[in-house]
């Protein structure tokens, strides 16, 4: 019997004793890895005893895999994902000049992963520079394969970079290019195909969860053909493929227009009565102050590739920092996904045990939900919750009066909580 998961009819198909590769990463990884291991293990034997089990295989990757191979990510890495479906990693190092231009988006970009999803929650305990960091609890979508990060352009007087330049003056009329002779240029690429199965996803996981609201961020007033059909297209999907399910801002502005404010409020308020998912968009810039001033309005937030990045580290910030945020790389319609830390390899520190490991634990509960082990994510989760509430955490964390722990009596601690 195989020990792969399998995907199927858009469903996973997963076996009692799965086979999972992992990269443990560079600088800190190894140790954060080494530490989150054994919590894993300790949860699944809890809740499932000897019935389930996992085994992990490492997949060389970064640092480790150039020092051993010559290569930052060996084929044999690659293969070995695509033949497993599901993944975890630490964070890699991004070489400096030249090659990959990270490693992090070859993987993305290998296997599709359109969907980078990152929960931003806060946990009673942590320290915030908001006042009710309590109010956040949302879970960002972003858009994985797209935008700036595709790495189309071309460095400031090179050939290439000269004679985009002259077609863009002189065959599509471009006349806002300042310094056209001493200018590097890219292209931003926002597709319908891509915008639609991200928005998709999106609403697909509010309406599994129960949650009210999607907000599509984007920079549209600019960037008229890009972010803009990024929210034209999010629209669309509301209203087009879940009709039934959702009621959209520009509905409740149709109505404001044909029947007055009055009628389009009760209409909103009907639709939140009666469950449906509030379909509504904001200005990048906007969002940064709202997410501040009125977290509470906003549950999930699906966005452009390079405003994903800004919005999640800015919120991982409200709630404590990315040094305890996960995050996830999906592709829903294949299967794929590869779970992961969304922090650095923080080398400064590496090999001295004082990297916290959540990061790394708590992308291992979005794993776990993901294959549909959700009593072990549970378990994890509150362990976790407890350690921190009882002020037992890794220095990182800069609370007041805490006992402090290194990576390792950190996991332990958090196993005996479990």
């Amino acid at each position: 019997m195989s020990n792969k998961i399998i995907f199927t009819n858009n469903k996973l198909s997963v076996p009692n004793t799965i086979e999972i590769p992992y990269i443990s990463g560079d600088g800190i990884g190894k140790e954060i890895w080494e530490a989150s291991q054994p919590v894993f293990d300790a949860a699944i034997k809890k809740i499932y005893g000897v019935e389930k089990k996992i085994i992990w295989k490492k997949c060389l990757a970064g640092r480790e895999a150039y020092d051993q191979t010559g290569e930052w990510m060996p084929e044999a890495s690659l293969e070995l994902i695509k033949a497993h479906l599901v993944a975890i990693k630490g964070p890699l190092e991004t070489p400096v000049a030249g090659g990959i231009r990270s490693l992090n988006v070859l993987l993305r970009q290998t296997f599709d992963l359109f969907s980078c999803v990152r929960p931003i929650k806060w946990v009673e305990g942590v320290p915030s520079p908001v006042k009710n960091p309590q109010n956040v609890d949302m879970v960002i979508f972003r858009e994985n394969t797209e935008d700036i990060y595709s790495g189309i352009e071309w460095k400031a007087g090179s050939e290439k970079s000269d004679e985009l330049i002259k077609f863009l003056q002189d065959k599509m009329g471009t006349d806002t290019i300042r310094f056209p002779e001493n200018c590097g240029i890219g292209i931003k690429p926002i597709s319908i195909e891509g915008s639609r199965r991200i928005v998709t996803s999106a609403i697909k996981y509010a309406i599994k969860h129960n949650l009210p609201s999607v907000t599509i961020a984007h920079k549209g007033n600019i960037q008229k053909y890009t972010e803009g059909l990024f929210r034209d297209v999010g629209y669309q999907v509301a209203e087009e493929t879940f009709k039934d399910q959702t009621f959209t801002w520009m509905q409740y502005e149709a109505i404001k227009k044909e029947e007055g404010i009055e009628k389009a409020n009760n209409a909103l308020e009907n639709a939140q009565k009666s469950g449906k998912v509030i379909v509504k968009d904001c200005i990048a810039d906007a969002f940064f102050q709202n997410s501040l001033l009125n977290p509470q309005d906003y549950s999930v937030v699906v966005t452009t590739n390079l405003n994903g990045d800004y919005i999640s580290d800015a919120l991982a910030a409200q709630v404590g920092g990315i040094g305890i945020s996960p995050g996830g790389n999906i592709n829903y319609l294949t299967g794929y996904a590869i779970f992961e830390a969304t922090h650095g390899t923080a080398p400064t520190i590496a090999g001295q045990k004082k990297a916290n490991p959540c990061a790394l634990l708590l992308s291992g509960v979005m794993l776990f939900r993901y294959i549909g082990w959700n009593e072990v994510a549970d378990s994890i989760e509150n362990a976790i919750d407890i350690s921190i509430k009882n002020k037992t955490v890794t220095a990182d964390f800069n609370m007041p009066n805490a006992k402090i722990k290194d990576t390792f009596t950190f996991a332990e601690e958090i196993i005996k909580n479990l």
